[in-house]
């Protein structure tokens, strides 16, 4: 089964069709799916400030990370859910739009930079206090905030016909 014939069967399915026809699914799931997106993004831009050291200098990066990262994993969840079911909406729109797949290919690269960060560099969060956060934390924060912006702007430009194919 190819991808295309995938998303095409998506795009049949009963549930798929009444969620694209309902007067309330789509601004609902966008609404939300913008603010929670706002929320999520904003904390790690925060978090990521913190780290690259351009804000918050005064406070130690496991404080921030301790109060930020279960609102930002709040924002994920919704960000995420909301996110898959206007997919599942409308899958058709989305296959030849080369924003879409860029956006797709950025939150991954975005979360594998997450996981390194978190399973390699954190782990030595305790000294930071005195030292401040190596480079390599440093380089993680400033390549979150660009894949970041790039996942929102991308998202945007995808609403739109620019760069799609069929």
């Amino acid at each position: 089964m190819s991808l295309r014939s995938l998303f095409e069967w998506m795009d049949a399915l009963p549930s798929s069709i009444a969620l694209r026809e309902s007067l309330y699914a789509f601004p609902v799931l966008l609404t939300i799916h913008v603010v929670s997106l706002v929320m999520f993004a904003g904390l790690v831009v925060m978090m990521d400030l913190r780290l690259v050291g351009l804000a918050y200098r005064s406070t130690r990066f496991s404080q921030i990370q301790a109060r930020l990262f279960p609102w930002q994993m709040v924002g994920m969840v919704f960000t995420t859910l909301t996110g898959l079911l206007l997919f599942y909406m409308q899958p058709m729109r989305y296959f030849g739009k080369v924003y879409y797949w860029l956006k797709l290919a950025l939150i991954m690269l975005a979360g594998l930079n997450a996981i390194v960060f978190h399973l390699t560099t954190y782990r030595s969060v305790d000294q930071w206090d005195t030292t401040g956060p190596p480079f390599k934390a440093k380089v993680a924060g400033v390549l979150s905030i660009a894949m970041w912006a790039c996942i929102v702007a991308f998202g945007r430009f995808a609403a739109y016909d620019w760069l799609t194919f069929e």
